[in-house]
């Protein structure tokens, strides 16, 4: 991908999606996506020029059907924001990894060309096999042009009509044979026989022990220990684990050895391996020593003399010593010059060449409009689906289930009414429909049975609303046909919002100077007046009294329209009221 963004093409390279559930161990791997996440912008990040990553956070489950439905919508949604907002418009999609996943992403992207680089047998590393396998053929369907990485990958993707084998290559540049021999080599007995990568279960550990064991010299395995290494070999005199390394100081570690090891167990994993090491070693003049793997073999036939195979421990041995002996300039040259064959420039130029090749008969075929102006439908009809199903989505949880009702408990607040100076009722409407008339009738019911119950001895009716009448005045004439005297009545008739309502009456409290009242309001105003209020006055006892049955909340699962406003309205109030610092 470096080398396409170097020949003026923009890559976004998105991180591994996962083939594999995950394991305990993948905990470090966690972490450093989190880390790569939060280092861009909603995991984006430009790493040079022409080259962007992105480390999406997703379900860990590739397999699961529901986390995969989730991860799609996730990924695709992520991508094409990104491409609009850099501009990046029918892309190439180039893969490694044959999952559900990314068949998926092709059919939400609709790129110009599908590329699929087949590296791996990833069926014999994941734990189930079949539905990689089954993924794979799935994602052959659609690919236009598919590289691997050898014979035994042709094979397996075989009937697509375009396929091309381009083995790993190696980055020249990267090594230099003019730099000094690592420091950790010169403590050791040459010469060195060396191994360059993961140390994992799939090197023959005996082979390497009975190896190193007749060895007159030392045996060098640089790289990460990533799985159980025998005792006996760590404990032969003249083997070395160095550990992993900077990519910077491969050179230096080369430039010590005499011979490149590849002493891979051959299994069912190994038959499909073409270790990229072979070109590393070949590129700084080393000959090389590998197992019978399949792969290795085939490139020892095209590129006779720089590789031995070795079908047994003693052949091994053997060809180390011969390897060793085969130092001539010549020989060095030559495989040097084999290297050259497989750097990562001629690669890169040569597969390039089949993708434009691809693609222009794509776009030379006569119904290619048509193929465009479907995708245009399809984009359309999927902006529409996902339109629909949000909206559905939204009607169902807000209108009928108890969501709307859970959402608002937290404005809810009701106290034991207990002996006040006043009750006091806010105006109809107030928490509700936000209109004159609105629920005064059971407001000024509730303050009543509180008056008769002799828990205060007066009332005060809080409302500037005005409709045919102003509610205030029909408020205490309602109180006094229920039975409670004219002059145990106060009305207060100015005030507008709730601010008001706490303001205005708070002036004839303080006139008065009574300091404990019950406050009658919409259940769900409470949370709001009760926050004004320790604001403007802390002072003042305010008991909590909303009316105990409210027809405009009236419900039975889910919300109406109404009372969702109402709702709405007030968690909009109590942001609006912080902003003007009201509460």
């Amino acid at each position: 991908m470096a080398r396409l963004a170097q020949q003026g093409h923009r890559v976004l390279y998105v991180e591994n999606t996962g083939v594999r559930a995950p394991k305990l161990a993948d905990v470090t791997r966690w972490s450093s996506r989190i880390r790569n996440w939060r280092r861009g912008v909603k995991g984006f990040r430009q790493e040079r020029r022409n080259v962007f990553v992105y480390s999406p956070l997703l379900l860990p489950l590739p397999h699961a059907r529901l986390a995969r439905r989730f991860n799609r919508f996730v990924l695709s949604r992520s991508l094409r924001r990104w491409m609009r907002a850099v501009d990046f418009h029918r892309p190439i999609l180039w893969t490694f990894l044959p999952t559900g996943l990314v068949r998926d992403l092709i059919v939400e992207l609709e790129p110009m060309l599908v590329v699929y680089y087949c590296i791996a047998d990833f069926s014999q590393l994941a734990s189930n096999a079949k539905k990689i396998a089954k993924a794979e053929r799935q994602l052959l369907d659609r690919t236009d042009v598919v590289f691997v990485q050898g014979w035994a990958f042709e094979q397996r993707c075989m009937p697509h009509p375009n396929i091309s084998t381009f083995p790993f290559g190696v980055s020249l540049e990267a090594l230099h044979a003019d730099v000094a021999v690592a420091p950790e080599l010169k403590a050791l007995r040459p010469p060195f026989a060396g191994y360059l990568g993961g140390i994992h279960r799939h090197i023959d550990f005996a082979l390497l022990e009975q190896f190193a064991r007749g060895f007159e010299g030392t045996v060098v395995l640089v790289g990460p220990v990533q799985g159980e290494v025998p005792a006996a070999l760590t404990k032969l005199p003249n083997v070395a684990f160095l550990g992993q390394q900077p990519h910077e100081r491969v050179s230096e570690f080369l430039k010590g050895f005499s011979v490149g090891l590849i002493p891979y167990v051959l299994t069912e994993y190994t038959q499909t391996v073409y270790p990229t090491k072979l070109n590393e070693y070949l590129a700084m003049g080393l000959p090389v020593v590998s197992t019978d793997l399949p792969e290795v073999r085939r490139f020892a036939e095209r590129h006779e003399g720089v590789v031995a195979i070795a079908k047994t421990a003693d052949d091994f041995s053997t060809e180390v010593v011969r390897a060793l002996q085969a130092t001539s300039h010549r020989e060095v040259e030559r495989r040097k010059e084999v290297a050259g064959q497989h750097s990562w420039e001629r690669r890169v130029a040569d597969m390039w060449g089949t993708i434009e090749a691809a693609l222009a008969a794509k776009l030379a075929e006569p119904d290619q409009w048509q193929v465009d102006l479907r995708r245009f439908y399809r984009t359309a009809r999927r902006g529409l689906w996902q339109t629909a199903a949000v909206v559905i989505a939204c009607v169902t949880l807000f209108f009928f289930t108890p969501l709307p009702w859970m959402t608002a408990r937290p404005l809810y607040v009701a106290d034991t009414p207990r002996s006040s100076d006043a009750v006091v009722v806010f105006a109809g409407g107030v928490g509700e429909s936000g209109q004159a008339g609105g629920g005064y009738q059971e407001r000024v019911k509730h303050a009543v049975d509180l008056y008769r119950a002799g828990l205060a001895p007066r009332m005060i009716f809080s409302s500037g609303y005005v409709s045919a009448f102003q509610e205030a005045d029909i408020m205490r004439d309602l109180a006094e046909a229920s039975g409670v005297p004219a002059d145990a009545i106060v009305l207060e008739t100015r005030a507008a919002n709730t601010y008001e309502n706490v303001k205005f009456v708070n002036e004839i409290l303080r006139t008065h100077r009574w300091a404990t009242i019950l406050l009658v309001s919409s259940p769900y105003h409470m949370r709001r007046a009760l926050m004004t209020w320790h604001h403007l006055s802390p002072e003042t006892t305010v008991l909590a009294a909303p009316v105990p049955y409210s027809q405009f909340y009236d419900h039975h699962l889910g919300a109406s329209v109404d009372q969702v406003r109402g709702i709405l309205h007030e968690y909009v109030a109590i942001a609006w009221y912080w902003w003007k610092g009201w509460i």
